[in-house]
């Protein structure tokens, strides 16, 4: 009697999203560099929530606080009051006026005048008293990464900088890829005047220096704030995208595939968007990527030169612009904090995006 055999399931060759998965894992460089981005990712949502560096900007130190690994030889300046620091006297006690030399006459005169600013000033000096006599809260003379001009701590400036500048930058990202995609959809897969019209519009946009482009436009809207940013990176952006999401979708318009489904009655929409853009997404997600790297150090830029975040807001381009008159007296940690910790995000950042790009390439495949 001959053996009977058990069929084997039918293995799943695995697709590009579970190969360029299997290729990211095996680089050792682009994983540390994925727990870096999360990082720093989970760093801007804490933020976000008020988890962490909700009171940044609360005075907790000295004006200047040296870092506690660096020993400052210069002496921290006394506290308001006398020179020595010594506390001045009561406010609230007055002198007596000197009544000598004065006779009856003048002193009736003077007690019939009315003064229009009595109770102004009465006021005036029992809010001193109370303020006198508040307990001092001490200030430290020294913090992890030391403190600024007014005293609030740059570590948590840097954490809460990051929710700015990690939100714009992927916020814009996401907003140019999406312009870049859908123009780019259109022109290729159209072509005739809807791809001359488009081609125009990415001519005039490439035909200006970026820089000077994005500081015209916040100097036309001047309005500061972060969805300004967002707006301004966003819709001036897009010009990369379009340019290789075009030539994607002339290249593939043409593949049996897509006329396949056109012969089976599929419509345009469902060709581009489901036929075709699956297979010209692993461009849309490296774009992504290079683009929230770029934008983090355009918003830094337009943070530093005035454009971007109000007063009221810290990014790691504004600390940069705090750390120019800093700099002047010798304090340098507030720059030296801003600046590194944007690069090790940049360069993280990166080193993935390569690392990305390789992985999705579908020649690796």
């Amino acid at each position: 009697m001959s053996a009977i055999t058990i069929p084997h399931e039918h293995e799943v060759s695995p697709g590009l999203w579970a190969l360029a998965w299997r290729r990211l894992k095996a680089d050792r460089i682009a994983m540390i560099s994925l727990a870096i981005v999360a990082f720093f990712v989970a760093m801007m949502l804490a933020s976000s929530l008020g988890l962490v560096a909700g009171d940044w900007s609360k005075e907790v130190g000295t004006n200047y606080a040296t870092p506690t690994w660096f020993k400052d030889d210069v002496a921290p300046p006394p506290p308001p009051g006398t020179p020595e620091g010594k506390p001045q006297d009561d406010p609230t006690v007055q002198a007596e006026p000197h009544a000598e030399g004065k006779g009856a006459e003048d002193r009736k005169d003077e007690s019939s005048v009315v003064d229009p600013l009595a109770d102004v000033l009465k006021e005036v000096r029992t809010e001193t008293a109370n303020a006198v006599q508040a307990p001092v809260v001490a200030r430290l003379e020294t913090l992890p990464f030391g403190a600024d001009k007014w005293g609030r701590d740059v570590l948590k400036k840097v954490i809460k900088g990051s929710e700015t500048s990690i939100f714009v930058g992927l916020a814009s990202a996401v907003v140019a890829v999406f312009l870049g995609t859908i123009l780019g959809a259109l022109a290729g897969f159209y072509g005739k005047w809807i791809d001359d019209v488009m081609n125009w519009f990415y001519n005039i946009f490439t035909s200006i220096p970026y820089l000077l482009l994005i500081l015209a436009i916040a100097a036309v809207l001047n309005k500061k704030g972060m969805f300004t940013i967002i707006l301004i990176l966003g819709l001036t952006g897009w010009t990369g995208t379009f340019r290789l999401i075009r030539g994607e979708y002339l290249k593939h318009k043409e593949r049996e595939y897509v006329r396949a489904a056109d012969a089976i009655g599929a419509s345009n929409t469902r060709r581009m968007f489901v036929h075709i853009f699956p297979n010209v997404s692993h461009v849309v997600l490296v774009q992504i990527s290079i683009l929230v790297v770029a934008f983090i150090k355009t918003e830094v830029i337009l943070s530093f030169l005035g454009f971007g975040v109000p007063v009221d807001v810290v990014s790691w381009g504004s600390m940069l612009n705090e750390a120019q008159s800093e700099m002047i007296l010798g304090k340098w940690w507030q720059l030296a904090a801003a600046g590194t910790t944007m690069a090790i995000l940049v360069t993280a950042f990166s080193l993935f995006t390569d690392a990305l790009r390789d992985a999705l390439d579908p020649k690796l495949k």
